[in-house]
C-alpha cells in the first residue's frame, strides 16, 4: 500500500502505535498510517511483526499484551493509538475455560486501558491525540459460544467512550470501529474449523454461517477498516468521538 487516496502525508510529524500489527486489519492500519506520513510502532507478539516493520519503516515490538504490565516494553510519546490486537475461543458458557475467559478479557481490554494509561499524558501536553479501539459487531451484538469475546468487546466499547469523555478537553478523541467478519488469519481458521465440524466447504460456511446476517454476503476487507480507522485519525475528524462506526455489511440494521 503506498498511497492514501485523498490524504497524502496528513499524518507527517506524527507517532502511531497499532498492536496486533503482526497481520489481518493491525498490518493494514499500520500499512495505511505510515503512508499518511505516520512513524508507526508495529506490536505483536508474533516475531513476524519484524519484517513488515521494516517493510513500512516502522518501530517493531515483540510484547505480549497478556503479560502483567506490557506498556512498560512501549513509548509513550504516542499521538494515535490503535487497539486492534484480539483472539477468539468458542465454547458453551457453562463449559468455556476460565483462563480462557480471563486472557481475552486481557488481551482486549485490560491491554487498551493499561496502553491508553500510559500514552494519554502525552497527547493531552500535546492538546491532539486519537484512539481508536478495533472493536466488532459483537461489541454491540451477542453470538452464542463467544461469551468471553462478546463481554470483551463490550468492554472495549465502554472504555472507549469514557475515554472520549476524559480527552474531550485535551483535544484527544477515542472511537471504535466494529466491523463484521473480516478477511483474517483469525476469521480464516474460523472458516476451516466449521468446515470441518460441518462437513462442508468453505465457500458454504462463509455464506451461510459466516455472513448469515450480513447483507452483502461477502467479508469485509482489511483494508477497509483500515481507511476507516485512518479517516478517524485526521484534523477534519475532531468533532467525531465517543462513536461507534460499522463496517458489518447489514448486520446491525436488522
Amino acid at each position: 500500500m503506498n498511497s492514501v487516496p485523498g490524504h497524502s502525508q496528513q499524518l507527517a510529524g506524527r507517532t502511531a502505535l497499532v498492536t496486533g500489527a503482526g497481520s489481518g486489519i493491525g498490518r493494514a492500519c499500520a500499512a495505511v498510517l505510515a503512508a499518511a506520513g505516520a512513524k508507526v510502532h508495529l506490536v505483536d507478539r508474533d516475531e513476524s511483526v519484524r519484517g513488515i516493520a521494516e517493510e513500512l519503516g516502522g518501530t517493531t515490538h515483540v510484547v505480549d499484551l497478556a503479560q502483567d504490565d506490557p506498556a512498560r516494553h512501549l513509548p509513550t510519546e504516542v499521538d494515535v493509538l490503535v487497539n486492534n490486537a484480539g483472539l477468539q475461543h468458542v465454547a458453551p458458557v457453562h463449559e468455556f475455560p476460565p483462563d480462557r475467559f480471563v486472557l481475552l478479557q486481557r488481551v482486549m481490554v485490560t491491554a487498551p486501558f493499561l496502553l491508553a494509561r500510559h500514552v494519554l499524558p502525552h497527547m493531552y501536553a500535546r492538546g491532539w491525540g486519537r484512539v481508536v479501539n478495533v472493536s466488532s459487531v459483537h461489541g454491540q451484538r451477542a453470538s452464542a459460544f463467544k461469551s468471553a469475546y462478546v463481554a470483551a468487546k463490550h468492554g472495549l466499547e465502554g472504555l472507549s467512550k469514557v475515554i472520549a469523555l476524559e480527552g474531550a478537553e485535551h483535544g484527544v478523541t477515542s472511537n471504535c470501529v466494529s466491523p463484521g467478519y473480516v478477511r483474517t488469519p483469525l476469521v480464516e481458521n474460523q472458516i476451516a474449523d466449521q468446515a470441518r465440524a460441518h462437513g462442508i466447504d468453505r465457500e458454504r460456511v462463509v455464506a451461510d454461517v459466516l455472513l448469515a446476517k450480513h447483507a452483502i454476503k461477502e467479508l469485509v476487507e482489511p483494508d477497509e477498516v483500515a481507511h476507516l480507522v485512518h479517516w478517524l485519525c485526521g484534523d477534519h475528524a475532531a468533532h467525531v468521538t465517543g462513536s461507534t462506526f460499522t463496517l458489518d455489511g447489514g448486520w446491525t440494521a436488522q
